[in-house]
């Protein structure tokens, strides 16, 4: 039985990572269940026994994307010297991952279309649009913040971010567009910085 639910984790693992890839590459539209099958190296029958839908495949991956767009963001954030800069540099490192390849394309082009708005935020209020609140609310503890409710100000600062990575990952040249999108991020949060 070990064996048994073994070899399914396996299938479901190389699924989703097969459909992971050609989600990024081609697009959800664009990609099959057979693509998926194939390139999974299963039957399509087999990607129906572990999922009902294409849609779901698609959520299960948007969910792992996100996952690890949050690591890499936290990392960026923690070389920072204190809490507002981490957040800066968060917010830089999140354009750089969501303007390139297969990430731009799960998260910001597809996410929203087949998930939903609704449920694309979801995920995200899980993963990076976690972050933010919680990072304020550390700048708020240390005194780099006005004491303050943190909620609205981060909803507001998260409406900032989504809009800017959008205009970024649709940019003829995101790098300059993420350079300057950061520079204005990075003049938002001056302006929450408490003097001295």
């Amino acid at each position: 039985m070990a064996r048994q639910a073994e070899r399914s984790e396996t299938t479901r693992a190389a699924i989703i990572e097969a459909a992971t890839q050609l989600f990024g590459e081609r697009g959800f539209d664009e990609t099959t269940v057979d693509h998926i099958a194939a390139g999974a190296n299963v039957a399509k029958g087999a990607v129906y026994h572990h999922f009902a839908s294409k849609d779901a495949i698609f959520e299960l991956v948007f969910e792992a994307v996100s996952e690890a767009v949050a690591r890499d963001v936290a990392t960026a954030g923690r070389r920072a010297a204190d809490a507002i800069d981490g957040i800066a540099e968060g917010t830089r490192a999140y354009f750089r991952l969501c303007s390139k390849g297969p990430t731009r394309r799960i998260i910001l082009i597809d996410g929203p279309v087949v998930l939903g708005w609704q449920r694309w935020r979801e995920i995200d209020s899980r993963h990076f649009g976690a972050m933010l609140p919680a990072a304020l609310q550390v700048a708020v503890s240390r005194g780099l913040v006005a004491d303050q409710p943190v909620e609205p100000i981060a909803r507001m600062l998260l409406g900032a971010v989504t809009e800017a990575a959008m205009v970024c990952a649709s940019s003829p040249s995101p790098s300059q567009t993420m350079r300057q999108y950061g520079n204005a991020f990075e003049r938002l949060l001056s302006g929450l910085r408490q003097p001295g």
